[in-house]
Order: C-alpha cells, then structure tokens, then sequence
C-alpha cells in the first residue's frame, strides 16, 4: 500500500474518530505523522484502530494503528492533531 494512501487513512480514521466521539466537528488538521514499520500488499486485509488521547476546547489529538488483519502486526503508526474549534457564524 502506497505510503500517502496509509496518511490519507489516518487522517480520515482519526477524523471519524473525533466525530463518533461528539465532536460537532471533524477539525482541520494541522499536524499528522506516520512512522512505517512495513508494507501492506495488494489484496492483504488490513485493520485500523484509533484512539482519542485528548480533546481540548480548540484541539484535539488523535493516535492511529494500522496492522495486519491476519497476524496483528503493526504496519503503521500515526499521530494527528486536529483543530477543532466551531467556526464564526459570520
């Protein structure tokens, strides 16, 4: 799996997170990182599982796993920081 689809997954799984949890919204991004720990191959199943580690009156921080379905294996690991802050009603 190309590494920016890995990123893109993070970010989307980290807004979706946010969110689920009663964000009225998904935030803006202003900090992701990923660390590549190996390669996912075409047709393997993959799961992802994130987690909340604080919500913030503006920012939110969201940490992200990607393993492989089979075995667990950590393929991926990601970090994003969202603002979240309601936007003006101007």
């Amino acid at each position: 799996m190309h590494g920016g689809a890995v990123a893109s997954l993070v970010d989307l799984v980290g807004s979706a997170v946010f969110f689920a949890g009663g964000s009225p919204k998904t935030g803006v991004t202003v900090e992701i990182t990923v660390s590549y720990l190996d390669a996912a191959r075409a047709n393997e199943e993959i799961e992802m599982e994130a987690r909340v580690l604080g919500i913030g009156e503006t920012t939110g921080c969201v940490t992200v796993e990607v393993r492989r379905k089979g075995t667990g294996e950590v393929l991926a690991h990601g970090r994003i920081t969202k603002y979240l802050a309601v936007s003006s009603k101007l």
